[in-house]
């Protein structure tokens, strides 16, 4: 007899899908279960690993043992096993859980923690293949796949080559399990001291396996800016550019001073310290367009690029900087410097920075950070233009309506009065989304927050504050790679700061007692690109009893120099009578003859001069002024390294010229830089001879090299010392080589030269052409006599008291 034929009924059909499916699912948690993590600290018994790095290994642990991971700790360094096992064991006796943990379950993970975490030696080549052998071990032993290695380097930079070699060689996981890096900062002291880390570490590893650490990326606040500009993206979308910006504050103060970590200070300083990375990353998470998608790490990396390549560079004016008055002694006691020693290092610093994009342009970002200020607080401040005006009393402004109270979005860091993070938005603005990480705050009563009271501030807070070490070892566990600087990213900021660090290495940092006996010393204000004191600091020409005078109490000195007039003043009021002067011969000029003609000198001398003529000189007649270049590189005129270039930053954008009244020297010609048969010397004295009554400029500003050489006309070269040519191409001993010039006979045919010499690198050059005969070809500077027209020295007291 034949079996009657079976049929699936498809409620069955079903039923089976399902528990095949639980019973993958079931095979692949198994097989996740048996994935496991070896996290390897190096410089476990150290400050950081004290501090932090212990407490957010463990709260990873916690984070992710049941969800489907084993790990080992191994806890290293070069102390020798028992000792460092005792300095471990101590470090992990402060390991704390959740608040909201109960003591019994608190004690149980704790136990359970230290029974994963071992401390051992790693100082040898050896010792690392012995650590790969336990590791391998262990998985075998266990049957565990191994999912990856994570090693953490809290040790000095100059450690960092030996111990990648050894990872490389001895270290590296299996295949189909990945390895990550994480390096501690400093990065580098300088762009090029970072390219050859950089490339160091880049020979033993690859990109995606190394994540350097900023901690300022895992604080709270900081890790919320995209997320809350993307979250709110309709509101902002209209405001967050410079027709509604009206500055960006990215600050972070201290009240402790660098006792005991001056060996570190006297090498990087405040603006290595803290500016080159902590504010730097908080300026380009503000500043960054923002991708649609802020969850890609890679979009995220290349749009802060971006902002790196939109950067404008950096000059000694845009920077002030301060010192308090304890450091020097404190140097002098921790690394046994002579009583003589006086430090230049700053433990104060405020930058102004500027991004030259359509978004952000002319919207000053300030950049500030320092030691023993009179409050520790951290914040990114966005302040929004009022251009409000109400007719009712202030008493009838309503927060959330009046648009004449301050509007304005801050990211508070920590600490200050709320003493917590926070993200706070004015009323009058909008009212935020967040996530709901995030929650609704209350502060103290009467509580005042960037001139407003609280109540005026949408104000919210972390549900559970998280330390940003925690942060970033989720981050590092979980491969995000957005709260990490890239190997490009890190050069781009190098390359940023490291031309101010450059111009500061020499500057005196303005003294300050500390705390809130500051006062008002440290207040500053900015135009046009530069940063300066709100008041000025006593100055002495000779330590002496009693107070310091001022600047002002010096008045302009007038004497002579070569037989000819001397001005000289301190820096600040020597521009300002330069500035007054060159105003008064335009306004008599273009009152005699309709017209002013001004050459003048590239370099950095006349960069305070041009940004003293934009801001301060309203009478200045503009409109019938022409500018000439005296010299110029020979680059094309949008190169950093550009006369002109210097020009149009300082100068050119903030006032009215005529575009016509501008004359740029010709070195950029049929796509080449200053070939002879392009004539662009001769193009250039054609045009002069052709707008220029007798090619006699009104006033030709000139400066002084430290080796005698004015324009571009330089020592041991006859070109354009005599002779009938008006513009000559030169050779300068100094890249780029290349220059154009006006020549000697035709500045000594002005009705006024006036030669500027600032900075004590020019005292000795003062003292040797003061008495020097006229020897152009030896000091090309003491051939200018003009033959009917003015000579006048202007010397800050710097180069003069030579």
């Amino acid at each position: 007899m034949l079996a009657e034929p079976f049929y699936w009924h498809p409620g069955m059909w079903k039923m089976l899908i399902v528990v095949m499916c639980v019973a993958l699912l079931g095979c692949l948690q198994a097989q996740e279960l048996q994935e496991h993590v070896s996290i390897i600290l190096l410089g476990a018994t150290g400050d950081l690993a004290k501090k932090y790095l212990w407490q957010g290994l463990f709260q990873l642990y916690l984070d992710e043992v049941g969800r489907g991971h084993s790990f080992s700790f191994h806890g290293a360094a070069l102390t020798a096993p028992k000792q460092g096992q005792e300095l471990m064991a101590k470090a992990l006796e402060s390991l704390s859980c959740p608040k909201d943990m109960a003591p019994s379950h608190c004690a149980e993970e704790k136990d359970q923690f230290l029974q994963l975490s071992r401390y051992r030696q790693l100082k040898t080549a050896e010792d690392y293949q012995a650590l790969n052998k336990d590791i391998e071990a262990q998985l075998q032993h266990a049957g565990l796949r191994e999912a990856g290695r994570i090693f953490y380097f809290s040790v000095p930079p100059f450690a960092y080559a030996d111990i990648a070699r050894n990872i490389n060689s001895s270290c590296r996981p299996g295949p189909g399990a990945w390895l990550r890096v994480v390096l501690e900062k400093p990065f580098g002291h300088d762009h090029f001291s970072a390219q050859q880390l950089a490339t160091e570490l880049g020979s033993f590893f690859q990109e995606e396996e190394m994540y350097r650490v900023d901690h300022y990326l895992g604080k709270q606040a900081v890790a919320q800016i995209l997320p809350f500009r993307d979250q709110n993206r309709k509101a902002l979308d209209s405001l967050w550019n410079r027709h509604h910006v009206e500055r960006v504050e990215i600050i972070m103060k201290e009240t402790v001073d660098a006792e005991g970590r001056t060996s570190f200070y006297e090498e990087y300083g405040v603006i290595r310290d803290v500016l080159q990375n902590h504010l730097t990353e908080v300026l380009t998470l503000v500043a960054m367009e923002l991708p649609l998608n802020v969850s890609s790490a890679e979009a995220v990396l290349r749009h802060k690029l971006q902002v790196f390549q939109a950067l404008r560079g950096l000059q000694r004016g845009s920077a002030v900087v301060g010192q308090y008055q304890s450091y020097s002694e404190q140097v002098r006691r921790e690394l046994q410097k002579p009583d003589s020693f006086h430090s230049l290092t700053p433990t104060f610093a405020a930058v102004l920075v500027h991004i030259d994009n359509l978004r952000w342009e002319g919207v000053p970002f300030i950049l500030m950070s320092g030691k023993a200020l009179d409050e520790r607080v951290g914040y990114a401040r966005i302040l929004f233009k009022n251009q409000a005006c109400c007719v009712q009393s202030e008493k009838h402004w309503a927060a959330a309506q009046s648009q004449c109270l301050p509007r304005q979005l801050i990211f508070h860091i920590g600490h200050g009065d709320l003493g917590s993070p926070a993200v706070l938005v004015s009323r009058n603005l909008f009212r935020p989304s967040l996530p709901s990480s995030w929650k609704e705050m209350e502060g103290p009563p009467g509580l005042r927050l960037f001139g407003s009271p609280l109540s005026d501030y949408y104000a919210y807070s972390p549900v559970q504050e998280r330390d940003a070490h925690s942060v970033l070892l989720s981050h590092i566990f979980h491969g995000r790679k957005d709260s990490f600087i890239t190997t490009e990213n890190l050069l781009a900021s190098w390359g940023f700061w490291t031309p101010l660090l450059e111009s500061l290495a020499h500057k005196a940092p303005r003294l300050y007692p500390g705390g809130a006996e500051n006062g008002r010393l440290l207040d500053f204000e900015f135009s046009s690109g530069r940063l300066f004191f709100s008041q000025q600091q006593p100055e002495q020409l000779v330590p002496g009893p009693g107070p310091a005078p001022m600047p002002s109490d010096f008045q302009v000195l007038r004497a002579k120099y070569r037989e000819s007039p001397l001005v000289s003043a301190w820096s600040e009021e020597l521009i300002s009578k330069l500035a007054n002067d060159i105003e008064a011969t335009a306004v008599r000029a273009v009152r005699r003859f309709g017209q002013f003609h001004l050459a003048l000198s590239g370099g950095s001398s006349p960069v305070a001069l041009f940004q003293q003529l934009a801001t301060a000189h309203y009478g200045f007649p503009w409109a019938h002024t022409h500018l000439w270049l005296v010299d110029e590189r020979c680059v094309p005129l949008s190169d950093p390294e550009s006369n002109f270039q210097g020009l149009q930053a300082h100068l050119l954008q903030h006032v009215r010229v005529p575009y016509y009244n501008i004359h740029p020297m010709p070195v950029h010609l049929q796509q080449r830089l200053c070939a002879e048969e392009d004539q662009g010397a001769q193009i250039y004295a054609r045009e002069i001879s052709a707008l220029v009554a007798n090619s006699s400029f009104d006033l030709v500003l000139l400066g002084m090299g430290a080796d005698g050489h004015t324009a571009s006309l330089f020592p041991q070269s006859p070109t354009g010392l005599d002779g009938e040519q008006l513009v000559v191409l030169t050779t300068s001993p100094s890249q780029p080589h290349r220059r154009m010039s006006l020549s000697l006979p035709l500045i000594n045919r002005a009705k006024k030269v006036a030669v500027l010499v600032m900075g004590r690198m020019k005292r000795e050059i003062t003292a040797l052409v003061s008495r020097v005969g006229y020897e152009p070809k030896k000091w090309p500077i003491s051939g200018v006599l003009p033959h009917s027209g003015q000579l006048v020295w202007y010397m800050d007291y710097d180069a003069f008291l030579a």
